[in-house]
């Protein structure tokens, strides 16, 4: 199997041990405590389950910056993105050695994590504008990502953490999220040497579908993991029991058994376009799989970036032998009335827009709030059900 980043192993944060995790729970009582943001919480989960790894904690100021630069932190180690805990006020532990976590996410506020505080620092502006504009190539404030990212605070507080609790991801979603280390396991277990993933945070039509199935033959692949994302998306985007209802239902009816495994991971969507997809293959590397597709506007958001910078980002800026999990640089695809399939629309250049089946988001959404499926060359029948139902629930 492909060996995690940098490293032989996975290195998972969470406290497995059933003793020293009661030890901890215990100790996290007495420790000083602070609320995170959601984002930061997103962070410790995926450090919790081993995508983020080999990452011990949050980031140091000097390791962001170096990060948002140059993708590399301040001792060459590679990785895509800022991981911080930014606080609005740090004076409640300004003097203390060891704190603890609390979940903005779940009622009570629970204990999420245990820190070692390393270094309590403040960032300014100035700061805050350099990673703002190298993560999301915007400082526009109604970028969802910028907003998120510059909302959380000007206290950056860094060390190693250990995990408790997956926050409400385990246990709103008990069928669908797995750590990274539980996929390496169930993709040993199925018998799958090269394994390609693909990412979503909306359902999959017909066109997602058959680029998987398009995927998984090019590359010859033993199997697919579809990897959702569980965390806070953006106000009008599906809500993820929703998504995981369809994508459920089109595995079952359109997939070979032991093809396809419906997985999910607990992280708020960042809309940082290329360097998302960066740090979306930087941890389906972790998971275990082979090889990633990425899109025509992998995690972006309204017109912030080019239709294709985030696959350009692997061969321009991702410094070289960073990653080995390989990229499968996919068109957009659409159900084609010429060939009656579903194609990549850069291999039919013989097709006008008009020979394509082409519906947009907002003309989907209406279909389906009044009740009307999209043509099955857009939407599986039992797929667009769902989908119906969800939209007519909330009119």
């Amino acid at each position: 199997m492909i060996n995690p980043v940098g490293s032989d192993a996975l290195k998972p944060l969470f406290v497995y041990a059933a003793e020293q995790h009661q030890a901890l729970t215990r100790e996290a009582q007495t420790l000083p405590q602070i609320l995170i943001s959601s984002q930061a919480a997103g962070n410790a989960v995926m450090m919790g389950g081993g995508y983020f790894s080999p990452l011990s904690g949050f980031m140091s100021l000097a390791d962001a910056l170096s990060v948002a630069d140059t993708m590399r932190m301040t001792d060459g180690r590679f990785f895509p993105v800022p991981i911080l805990c930014l606080l609005e006020d740090a004076d409640a532990i300004r003097d203390a050695k060891r704190i603890a976590l609390r979940d903005p996410n779940l009622d009570g506020n629970p204990i999420l994590a245990v820190m070692d505080v390393e270094a309590i620092e403040e960032v300014s502006e100035a700061q805050m504008v350099l990673m703002t504009e190298q993560v999301y190539r915007t400082t526009d404030p109604e970028h969802p990502g910028v907003a998120a990212f510059n909302s959380q605070g000007r206290f950056a507080v860094s060390g190693p953490i250990q995990v408790l609790n997956f926050s409400y991801f385990q246990s709103e979603f008990p069928d669908t999220f797995r750590t990274a280390v539980e996929i390496r396991h169930e993709i040993a277990e199925r018998g799958w040497k090269r394994i390609v993933a693909f990412q979503t945070r909306n359902p999959m039509h017909l066109a997602h579908e058959e680029l998987c199935h398009i995927a998984m033959d090019r590359l010859d692949c033993d199997g697919l993991v579809i990897h959702m994302l569980l965390g806070k998306l953006k106000p009008g985007d599906i809500p993820a029991p929703v998504r995981d209802a369809a994508i459920r239902k089109m595995v079952e009816l359109y997939f070979a058994p032991n093809s396809a495994m419906v997985t999910g991971y607990g992280f708020d969507m960042l809309y940082a376009g290329p360097r998302e997809a960066v740090l979306h293959a930087y941890f389906r590397q972790n998971m275990g799989a082979t090889h990633f597709i990425i899109g025509r506007d992998h995690a972006g958001v309204g017109d912030y970036y080019g239709a294709f910078d985030a696959q350009s980002i692997f061969d321009e800026a991702v410094p070289e032998g960073a990653l080995q999990i390989e990229i499968f640089k996919a068109d957009h695809t659409a159900y084609s009335k010429k060939l009656d399939r579903v194609v990549m629309m850069c291999e039919a250049p013989d097709h006008t827009k008009e020979d394509f089946v082409l519906l947009s988001g907002t003309k989907v959404r209406e279909m389906l709030g009044n009740g009307i499926a999209p043509p099955p060359e857009f939407s599986r029948p039992e797929v667009a059900q769902i989908l119906m139902d969800y939209y007519q629930s909330i009119d």
